[in-house]
This record gives C-alpha cells, sequence and structure tokens, in this order.
C-alpha cells in the first residue's frame, strides 16, 4: 500500500474537512461522510485531490445506526473494488450535532437523538470497522471540552462526550494485541457552524470565550486538525488511552 487510508465521519465542513485536509497533506488518501451537503462534501474531494491524495465522500445519517451495515459495505466495496485495497489505518469518529437545551427543557427525543449520534454510531461503526483495520492503526475520536468544564444548557452533550471517553479507554485496553491505538481530542470552542455558529458568529459569546482562555482567542478549525494529523503520525504511537483538550486553556 502506497498510502494510509483514513475514515471521517462528518467531514464535509468545520472541524471534520480541516482533519481531511491535514491529513491529504501528509500523504494520506481520505474517506469521509457527510449528512446532507453533497455540494460542501464534493468541494471537499476536490480539495483533497487538489493536494495529491484520493478522496471519496458517503452519505451517512449518524442519527440512524441501524443503517451502519448497508454503509459499512458501501464503504468496503468501494475499497476493494475502486482502491484495490482491504483495510484502513485510521478510524476519526467525528460526526455530531449540539443540543444546547436547559435540563428541564430537554425532551426525550432529544437525549435519544444524541445518544444514536454520538455514542450509538460511534460505538457500533468503530466495532463495525475493527477487522478492517490495519495493525498499528489509529482511532481518534472527538469528544468535547465540555466534559471538564460545565455551561448551562450542555448537559445532555456532555453526557454523551463523557460516554465517548470511557468508550475510548476501553478500546485503547483491548485494542492493545492489534497495536491500535484510541485517544481522544477534546476541542474547546471552535468557530464553526456547529450548534448554530454561534462561536464564529456572537461578538457577545466570543468576547466571554475569549476572556475565558489563556491564549487570548477562540479557537479554529486548524487548531484540531493539525492535532488529528499528528496522532495518526508514527511520531505519536505511544500516545494511547489519553483525553488530549486542545482548547486553548480555556478555563485552566
Amino acid at each position: 500500500m502506497d498510502k494510509k487510508i483514513a475514515l471521517i465521519t462528518g467531514a464535509s465542513k468545520g472541524l471534520g474537512k480541516e482533519m481531511a485536509l491535514r491529513l491529504a497533506k501528509h500523504g494520506v488518501n481520505v474517506l469521509f461522510t457527510y449528512h446532507t451537503d453533497e455540494r460542501s462534501a464534493k468541494l471537499v474531494e476536490r480539495e483533497i485531490e487538489d493536494i495529491g491524495a484520493r478522496a471519496k465522500a458517503f452519505q451517512y445519517d449518524a442519527s440512524r445506526p441501524e443503517k451502519l451495515d448497508f454503509f459499512c459495505e458501501r464503504i468496503t466495496n468501494y475499497l476493494k473494488h475502486e482502491w484495490q485495497e482491504e483495510k484502513i489505518d485510521y478510524l476519526i469518529n467525528n460526526a455530531g450535532t449540539g443540543l444546547f437545551n436547559t435540563i428541564e427543557n430537554t425532551t426525550p427525543s432529544d437525549f435519544d437523538q444524541l445518544i444514536n449520534i454520538h455514542l450509538k454510531s460511534v460505538y457500533f461503526l468503530t466495532q463495525k470497522f475493527l477487522p478492517n483495520m490495519n495493525e498499528g492503526g489509529r482511532i481518534i475520536n472527538i469528544s468535547s471540552g465540555l466534559t471538564r468544564f460545565s455551561f448551562p444548557g450542555a448537559s445532555a452533550y456532555a453526557i454523551m462526550k463523557g460516554g465517548v471517553e470511557v468508550f475510548t479507554r476501553y478500546l485503547a485496553k483491548e485494542l492493545g494485541t492489534k497495536k491500535i491505538t484510541a485517544n481522544v481530542i477534546a476541542p474547546g470552542a471552535i468557530a464553526t457552524d456547529f450548534g448554530g455558529g454561534t462561536n464564529r458568529d456572537d461578538e457577545t459569546k466570543r468576547k466571554v470565550i475569549t476572556n475565558l482562555t489563556a491564549l487570548g482567542r477562540i479557537g479554529e478549525a486548524f487548531d484540531i486538525g493539525g492535532v488529528v494529523a499528528f496522532l495518526c503520525h508514527e511520531d505519536a504511537g505511544w500516545i494511547n488511552g489519553q483525553r488530549i483538550e486542545v482548547s486553548g486553556g480555556m478555563l485552566v
């Protein structure tokens, strides 16, 4: 195999897009998913190919984990028939959605959707791809600074991310015999369109976050993409079972 292969969920924009581009710059071919924005996904494909790596976008709805069998079959068939490959090297579980509501106003339906997207799909997508990962591969799950510090309205979202962190430690323990590492990246507040784009567009919120952050600014997508690329590099092979917060020193 000339190049390593990464599978990234939710990479048509925001953090996932930056992860995909940074990996492509390191010579990694990228399979990635999008939810509904096919146009943006095609643009990311083109950007990756312009860098010199292969890319392919697949539609995937993380809120419907019952569709995982069909999705995984599409990926493996594509790899085999189009890239003449059998396995991937890096799995990055990034797809997600925000829910910002008080405990009093969070509904069972809201909660179930977050479970499906942030826990169930992450757990079972990882499970299904384990037989298709090369020895020495890397699993990177995306959590949140909100598992360390608390803001009103983020309880349900933070609970799911806390579950992802526990799951990652178990992955690291169970996959050690395959030399597959598993780590969590926990971003702080990042200026993307996630959660309605308030971290990018709401100047009052941006000022609050800036004042709470040691480095004196809000995070950008490129701050996260580089850390993902590093964890996939051979130099990071001894990092395993860790939560790495990438927040610029928010609320230290």
